[in-house]
């Protein structure tokens, strides 16, 4: 207890939160000594002070486990990209889009991209028509954090998960046949140059 609090008298709370009322500060830590505590001023400005029983080496390390829990529940955002060419198919684009889902439903952002080469340069315009058609598909899905730029060979805008928005349900299990299909035609499609990645 601090000097402060010596020269007068204090409201005392127990440990159980239980009050025992104003008295003077000796007889409070009287108190403090008898029941093994430590007396802590948790409302210096009140008259009178308020001050309460507690093991406080205790409580700095319940706190502290608290803390510690409560970064280990937050989600880490991650910014994941997904990359195209202007003249990526509709199916792939389908595909493409489904990923976006998935990387919104996991709390992820994504950075939607399309890659030029060569001649495609100078037609810019079909990247950008590619990219908001994307956003169209996916409206009421996502936020547009950052509407589609140029940056060197590529144009690419960055979205989020839209309020409110939930994801799908997972359907039930498919026939194998189905599954092993729909298996080999994500497969073939990360083979293409157009690729998705993480940006750290």
């Amino acid at each position: 207890m601090n000097e402060r609090i010596r020269a007068r008298e204090v409201r005392l709370i127990d440990e159980n939160g239980e009050m025992l009322g104003v008295m003077p500060s000796g007889r409070a830590l009287d108190i403090a000594r008898e029941r093994n505590l430590d007396i802590v001023e948790i409302s210096p400005n009140a008259m009178p002070p308020v001050c309460k029983l507690m093991d406080y080496g205790r409580y700095k390390y319940e706190q502290a486990k608290k803390e510690n829990e409560a970064r280990k529940n937050q989600k880490t955002i991650t910014l994941k990209e997904i990359r195209m060419r202007p003249r990526t198919d509709d199916h792939d684009i389908q595909v493409k889009t489904r990923k976006i889902q998935e990387f919104l439903a996991e709390g992820d952002k994504v950075r939607v991209s399309v890659q030029f080469r060569g001649a495609e340069m100078r037609h810019p315009d079909i990247g950008r028509k590619l990219l908001d058609s994307i956003a169209e598909v996916l409206k009421g899905t996502v936020t547009i954090e950052r509407s589609p730029s140029m940056e060197g060979r590529m144009m690419s805008m960055i979205v989020s998960r839209a309020p409110g928005w939930e994801p799908p349900k997972k359907q039930a299990a498919t026939p194998a046949g189905k599954q092993q299909t729909a298996q080999n035609t994500e497969t073939e499609a990360e083979h293409q140059d157009e690729d998705t990645t993480e940006v750290p």
